[in-house]
């Protein structure tokens, strides 16, 4: 799976590095401090019962002709988009360089106003709406790509919209960290990129506070699940009892995916008071009960586990070494092409495409690196689910496998993905090595101990 995330492109050499390395499921931190809700009737056990797959054991993922071909069609096209896509946004910095319309918006900005603040409000959302213009025609794609091949049911005039809202809420962001990075850059200008990094730290975690309370629903609707479906509800309250844990019924959300997407997902977001569980409503409707607890059971795995402070921890190293790196060579692209360029120096308003041409790069030979990281916690996540669903679902690995054969076919999941492509790109394991590990992965008939969930 390429990971989904909101277009934070534009900013990647801010925070947005870290952020968008963060695929939505593991937006979350520790979980939520709350009194245990009041017991709940226990689902029933037709709920529960596992569903039938007469003569149909899986071991290995093996979805059907057509879903394969097209699969490995939209695998191909989204692998192109990927790369060229990058190309693509290294251009469009260039030709920002070529064009020396840094110097022109700080131009403007410092006629406007000698105030550094003021300066910021037109320099920022100048270049930065300049860059996501340029790259709406990329953006264009990619929605005709999932459009095309069926993952898209949203219309132009919606995802226009949808761009445009994106693009606001980045402005708001980029300009904030544009002006704290070139306070900072003013102060120290050698060793800017550390103390940048320390105070994007906690930027980051606002947005995380921020984002299903603010963000999100600007996209998609949120209903309590416990409304909508009281009997899931009931059942997932069993699967968080059995982990140990405490999820209160309002901190469970269904989203209207089904409005944009055909495809099936659940995530955990936030942290502290914003923290939730979100299941998409085309999981529900498409899915068995079985099948949406062991989802479930994955995203409370990340809840569980830590996995955000943890992922978190280590991006944030490697965004540490991207800065330093990113500094150290748009410092000397500047002393050698600056007066070319009309940058006099990296503490110039107009030194931002600079680091945003070279953090770009920095960014993109990284993604192998925050990569593997959550391929990582996503296999813990898909362990726990296993682990916590067992003894309440019949034959959990059977009901994981279907899932993961049906959301693959759903979701078009390279079916047979190369050892590059899954370096490069996925933040997931791939899908055959999804279902095999949940089909064998049994402990408990061996007579051994599970590993999370005792």
């Amino acid at each position: 799976m390429i990971r989904a995330r909101l277009n934070l492109a534009p900013l990647s050499l801010l925070v947005a590095v870290c952020f968008a390395s963060a695929p939505p499921s593991l937006r979350a931190q520790q979980p939520p401090q709350a009194v245990r809700p009041a017991a709940q009737p226990p689902a029933t056990a037709e709920t529960l019962a596992a569903p039938a797959y007469p003569g149909n054991v899986i071991t290995e993922y093996s979805p059907g002709k057509d879903a394969y071909q097209k699969a490995v069609a939209y695998s191909a096209a989204q692998y192109r988009h990927f790369f060229l896509g990058a190309l693509y946004s290294v251009l469009v910095l260039v030709i920002v360089l070529r064009l020396r319309l840094g110097p022109k918006y700080r131009d403007w900005a410092e006629r406007a106003s000698p105030r550094r603040f003021v300066q910021v409000l037109i320099y920022a959302p100048a270049l930065l709406l300049t860059v996501a213009v340029l790259g709406l025609p990329f953006d264009a794609w990619g929605h005709s790509l999932e459009h095309s091949f069926g993952l898209s049911v949203e219309g132009w005039g919606s995802w226009f919209v949808d761009w445009s809202t994106n693009q606001l809420v980045m402005l708001i962001v980029g300009a904030l960290l544009i002006w704290i990075l070139y306070g900072v850059i003013r102060r120290s200008p050698r060793r800017w990129w550390l103390y940048f990094w320390l105070a994007s730290i906690p930027v980051l975690l606002a947005l995380f506070f921020l984002q299903p309370l603010v963000i999100d629903p600007l996209f998609f609707t949120f209903k309590p699940l416990a409304g909508s479906h009281p009997e899931l509800a009931t059942a997932i309250e069993q699967v968080v009892h059995q982990g140990g844990m405490t999820i209160p019924r309002d901190r469970i959300f269904e989203m209207n995916a089904s409005s944009k997407m055909t495809g099936l997902n659940a995530y955990v977001t936030g942290f502290g008071s914003s923290k939730r569980a979100v299941i998409w409503d085309n999981t529900i409707r498409k899915a068995a009960t079985p099948e949406v607890l062991f989802v479930f059971g994955h995203e409370m795995g990340h809840y569980v586990l830590q996995h955000i402070p943890k992922e978190i921890a280590i991006d944030a190293g490697i965004l540490l070494v991207l800065f330093f790196l990113g500094a150290r060579i748009a410092a000397r692209l500047i002393s050698r092409r600056g007066e070319r360029w009309k940058i006099p120096g990296i503490d110039d308003w107009a030194s931002l495409p600079v680091l945003m041409l070279v953090l770009t790069i920095l960014a993109f030979l990284a993604t192998p690196a925050f990569n593997a990281v959550s391929r990582h916690f996503e296999h813990e996540a898909d362990r726990y689910g296993l682990e916590v669903i067992h003894g309440i679902v019949p034959d959990a690995g059977q009901v994981a496998a279907h899932y993961f054969e049906k959301s693959g076919e759903i979701n078009l999941a390279d079916p047979k993905p190369s050892s590059f492509d899954k370096f490069w790109m996925f933040d997931h394991p791939t899908r055959p090595e999804r279902v095999h590990f949940v089909a064998t992965y049994d402990p408990w008939s061996a007579g051994g101990k599970p590993v999370y969930v005792r």
